[in-house]
């Protein structure tokens, strides 16, 4: 393990111990940030210490407490601070990271604050590379995390065990996830840098919580859909997809370990959005043709997970099963009840472009295609869906 590998391992169980001490983020935050920079230049110098971990938290403490002593209006804090502090060798062998991840994930917060948060605190990004992967300015990313740790500055360090509060973190990993599988804009398909955070902080929530089906559902629904990551794009960064993609540059390690995980899941009740999500993604890796596919289970999954959630984009995804099982017209009818639901988002439109070039009407299928194209703010989406409204075009004026 390098040490930037052994940093990164780190520094959310370093934070969240110092915070637990402190009982401030923002302060604790800071210090282990220095913590962090201190270890980075001495230890290459002077060697890794025999507990990193201690080195760390004592560093980081230490800090904390010399910023206290230059408050003289809070000398209090100052006495009790110090007397509370620990010896060298005796920082206890605990993980505060699980506790550190349902702090970011406060209900107070919003989804875009708590995935800042999340990213910054736990997964140790810099707000540099934050704003950069959701395209915004630094300095805005900079406000949106500070005004994130001032909301839950007296929040508690704890593992809130109700269902709603997990439901709260693993919604945060499932966007990140989102965000760098299929960027919502820029000129990316997909954000590596993300993606790999969001697997990783899952894992590290699945090895805590392992019997959990739902975190189970969610580390296999990201395994097996980030396996097809290389075959979604061609040479040029080009839009490829799932029927038409190469299953060769399929991971097939990341399919095995998934398609495991979510048998696993699959068994736990009750069944949640994530465990469907992984069988209907499973079924899909599991084919080695898109010929093979068992879209009958497929669409019946999607029955299950659309009574569950209740969202549009699940109906949507449905219709295109049930026109892979029943055929294009039958799609096309569940698609109706969606233009109020769905109006004006790109996908609707695209679906019924693939739907009515199915139907063999290319024209109304190129009309859509133009409107989904003209929708997207991602640009591989974008070229995509035009190249297809001019293909779909061209075949139209060929004789016959």
């Amino acid at each position: 393990m390098t040490l930037e590998d052994l940093l990164r391992e780190l520094a959310p169980q370093v934070l969240g111990a110092v915070v637990r001490r402190t009982g401030d983020f923002t302060a604790a935050e800071d210090a282990v940030q220095e913590a962090l920079l201190a270890a980075a230049q001495t230890w290459p110098r002077d060697g890794t210490p025999d507990n990193p971990k201690a080195w760390l938290i004592q560093t980081a403490y230490r800090r904390v407490i010399d910023e206290i002593r230059q408050e003289q209006a809070r000398r209090r804090r100052e006495e009790r601070a110090a007397y509370r502090e620990v010896p060298a060798g005796e920082v206890e062998e605990r993980d505060d990271t699980l506790q550190l991840l349902f702090l970011c994930c406060h209900p107070d917060l919003s989804p875009a604050s708590a995935i800042a948060l999340t990213l910054r605190a736990v997964g140790g990004l810099s707000t540099a590379e934050i704003a950069k992967a959701y395209l915004v300015p630094e300095a805005t990313m900079a406000q949106r995390i500070s005004r994130a740790k001032q909301r839950i500055k007296t929040a508690t360090l704890e593992v809130d065990p109700s269902e709603e509060r997990l439901r709260n973190v693993l919604h945060v990993l499932y966007l990140v996830f989102n965000e760098g599988y299929a960027s919502s804009g820029g000129a990316e398909l997909h954000r590596s840098d993300l993606a790999n955070e969001a697997i990783r902080l899952t894992r590290m929530v699945h090895r805590l919580l392992p019997d959990n089906g739902q975190v189970t559902g969610l580390l296999a629904l990201m395994l097996l859909n980030d396996a097809r990551r290389d075959a979604r794009t061609g040479d040029k960064g080009e839009l490829i997809p799932l029927a038409e993609q190469d299953r060769s540059r399929w991971d097939k390690e990341y399919i095995e370990e998934g398609l495991a995980l979510a048998v696993e899941a699959f068994g736990k009740q009750p069944l949640g959005e994530y465990q469907l999500q992984a069988a209907i993604a499973a079924l899909h890796d599991e084919a080695e043709r898109p010929g093979d596919t068992d879209w009958p289970q497929i669409f019946a999954l999607y029955g299950l997970l659309e009574d569950l959630s209740g969202n549009p984009m699940v109906t949507l995804n449905r219709a295109i099963a049930a026109a892979m099982v029943d055929g294009p017209s039958v799609g096309l009818a569940m698609l109706q009840p969606l233009d109020d639901k769905l109006a004006g988002h790109y996908r609707l439109d695209a679906v019924r472009g693939h739907l009515y070039e199915m139907l063999g009407d290319t024209d109304t299928a190129a009309e859509h295609f133009r409107a989904a194209a003209r929708r997207t703010t991602s640009l591989p989406e974008r070229d995509y869906l035009t190249t297809k409204a001019a293909a779909v075009s061209g075949a139209a004026r060929k004789p016959q």
